[in-house]
């Protein structure tokens, strides 16, 4: 059978008795999570409290792994770091819940750990909740805590991202005193020196995983060192709404943005530096540059640092450099520069950008440039804008580049908005106009130029030249005025138009405002419309329910008839299976009785022949003595009659004799002693046989 239990289901696991717990926000629903491993139901104990709840982890086929069972013996070990409460698990084993298993094939090798309360920092991303500074360096040193203390005994978690990172700081469930901030969860991928490695390998998360190690698999002792820094840096940058606001969604950085050098990556360290310090900046670049997971700081690193930081923010404050020893002459002689610049200045500002104000770095401009180039040609617009955006950050102020970049971006901008009336740009497109400068400047220089010749004129002619100098003076004048006009007419034409862009602006505003009300209106009708159906379907499940408790009832009685009838037959067929196995016992007692009697006298007659074979071999014993001492006393005598081949030939009878039964005959009186006189007489025919 399938386990799919529905809220208020009882179950019982070693022995404890448990109720499955209900969705908080789907009534009706068993509160269960969908992970890329299985799926997690909440038990709630029912002799216990509600933060003594249960996780009842149950795997998809392909993760059913039987080593899963010394993994959690092994990971036990560790449920007492602070963060790590998962740990603490029980595998549901054939041997040991084999009744259940039977039931529910599906919870073969299933886990109970745990229920961890709170929601998760994924969570917290999705639906851009904005933190205060106090709880993110709180969140943030928490988990940089977790993760020093697991690398401290070689551990990883080699899957961290932000749906296994939960916040029980935020569970509305009253945890005991001492609850860890920050759990995390997800932990069957996890790496340590006992464990062998897993036959199936994640590659990490998108939005947490470096994208140079993103194909090869993560399980090592630094897997979550990458990862880790991103998510500190999250958990610190979600204090700052202006980077909640450019988050990319389900985390901050999309997974194709990973350790390059995009727009979000520049505004978080941003953030980072200002309103946090420049270690934390630095500590984030140092990750995010790395070139493999060992060149990432520790998490030992970033506990220090975030150790040194205060919950009161810090506010920089950029001052304008002021010269005031700069005569006012140099000013006015270099007005025409700084109208040239602040006109630049304007258009760039026009383009949604801000001067740069970094070093040039040739090899990332250079890279970005052609991403860009080449995004263009693969029609991918919108990302060529967004990389040439990021390479306007590296240009250095006032040069040829930085005109190069704004161009581009102004070019990508007008194609992706082509039905932008161009009169929009009002007197900023006129006064920015390269024509407009030009006769501007002219008329300045004929204003200049007509002064100065009429002075000469009064100078050097009589008054009878002063009539001309009037009239060209009339006629400059004139033509001054001419230019005047026509730049009024311009400036009329130019705010007309600006004021046209602008109604029309506003119209366009108006008709999406009316249909973004007229959109809601639908979707709100859309609501009640489904609110109704799940009111239907509700109680359709309940009129479901009732009837299927009736049939249940009857089945089960039944079901109690039949039982009692099998038990009846099962209690008449034991009875009769005692009666045959105690005539059994009987007989089987009466056999071995009967072995035993003739094993006892095989054993009395063997030692009886054993006794007999002995006296028979001592008395042998007694004669060899008798005859051993006769050939000595032969060869003593016929060595004094002076026979010597006699006593020879009697020496070796003895010598041999003696040899068959050598260990008894040396205990035997001074038999010993008359051997060794024999075998010296043997090697020795003068030596001389004593009397013994």
């Amino acid at each position: 059978m399938t386990f799919q239990p529905n809220p208020g289901d009882g179950i019982v696991i070693n022995g404890k008795s448990y109720t499955v717990g209900q969705h908080p926000a789907a009534p009706g629903v068993a509160y269960a999570q969908a992970g890329r491993q299985g799926i997690v139901y909440q038990l709630i104990p029912v002799d216990g409290q509600l933060h003594e709840a249960k996780a009842l982890k149950v795997f998809f086929p392909k993760f059913r792994i039987p080593a899963m069972v010394y993994q959690s013996e092994h990971m036990g070990n560790y449920r007492e770091i602070p963060g790590l409460q998962v740990s603490s698990r029980e595998v549901l084993t054939p041997e040991r819940n084999g009744d259940l298993i039977a039931e529910y094939p599906d919870l073969l090798y299933a886990v109970i750990m745990p229920w961890i309360h709170g929601c998760t920092w994924f969570d917290v991303i999705s639906d851009q909740r904005n933190l205060g500074r106090s709880e993110s360096l709180m969140l943030a040193k928490a988990l940089a805590a977790i993760g020093s203390s697991m690398e401290q005994r070689g551990l990883a978690h080699c899957d961290l991202s932000a749906p296994n990172v939960m916040l029980p700081f935020f569970s509305e469930v009253k945890l005991p005193e001492g609850a860890a901030a920050v759990e995390l969860v997800d932990v069957e991928q996890m790496y340590s020196p006992k464990m062998d490695r897993p036959d199936v390998l994640l590659a990490g998360s998108p939005g947490y995983a470096a994208h140079r190690t993103v194909h090869s698999g993560l399980w090592s002792a630094y897997a979550d060192r990458f990862a880790g820094a991103v998510i500190i840096a999250e958990m610190l940058g979600w204090s700052d709404p202006a980077i909640v606001n450019r988050a990319w969604g389900e985390s901050y950085f999309d997974q194709h943005e990973m350790q390059t050098p995009c727009e979000r990556y520049f505004l978080l360290k941003k953030s980072l530096g200002q309103k946090w310090d420049a270690k934390i900046s630095d500590l984030f670049g140092r990750a995010w540059d790395s070139q493999d997971l060992s060149s990432c700081p520790t998490f030992g690193e970033w506990l220090i640092a975030l150790s040194s930081l205060s919950e009161e923010e810090v506010v920089v404050e950029e001052v304008p450099a002021i010269n005031s020893s700069e005569p006012q002459a140099d000013e006015s002689k270099h007005s025409h520069g700084k109208q040239a610049e602040e006109a630049k200045a304007e258009m760039i500002r026009a383009f949604g950008l801000e001067p740069a104000s970094r070093e040039v770095n040739d090899n990332v401009v250079g890279r970005l440039f052609h991403q860009a180039r080449d995004l263009e040609k693969a029609g991918n617009l919108s990302g060529a804008l967004e990389i040439f955006r990021s390479a306007y950050h590296f240009v250095k102020k006032d040069s040829p580049l930085e005109v190069e970049l704004a161009a581009a971006i102004q070019g990508l901008e007008e194609q992706l908005r082509p039905d932008e009336d161009s009169s929009s740009k009002g007197i900023k497109a006129l006064l920015l106009s390269r024509k407009f400068m030009l006769s501007a400047a002219a008329a300045i220089m004929i204003l200049a130029g007509s002064a100065i010749t009429v002075n000469q004129i009064l100078a050097e002619k009589a008054e009878s030249r002063q009539l001309d100098a009037q009239r060209l003076a009339e006629e400059q004048a004139q033509e001054a005025r001419r230019i005047e006009e026509a730049q009024r007419k311009q400036q009329e034409e130019a705010a007309r138009k600006e004021a046209e862009a602008k109604k029309a602006e506003e119209e366009r505003l108006q008709a999406e405002a009316a249909k973004k009300a007229e959109e809601a209106e639908l979707a709100r009708k859309e609501q009640e419309k489904a609110e109704l159906q799940a009111k239907y379907e509700k109680q359709a499940k309940y009129d479901a329910y009732l009837a299927s408790l009736e049939e249940k009832k009857k089945k089960q009685a039944l079901q109690e008839k039949y039982d009692n009838q099998a038990k009846y037959e099962a209690y008449l067929a034991q009875q009769e299976e005692k009666k045959k196995r105690a005539a059994q016992e009987a007989e089987a007692a009466r056999v071995a009785a009967a072995k035993a009697e003739a094993e006892r006298k095989a054993k009395e007659k063997a030692k009886a022949a054993e006794e007999a074979r002995a006296a028979k071999i001592q008395q042998q014993r007694s004669q060899n003595v008798i005859e051993l001492v006769a050939l000595y006393n032969k060869a003593y005598n016929s060595q004094v009659a002076g026979n010597k081949d006699r006593a020879t030939n009697a020496a070796r009878e003895f010598i041999a004799l003696y040899n068959k039964d050598q260990a008894y005959y040396k205990t035997v009186g001074k038999m010993s002693s008359r051997r060794n006189n024999l075998q010296h007489f043997i090697s020795d025919n003068n030596h001389w046989i004593p009397k013994l």
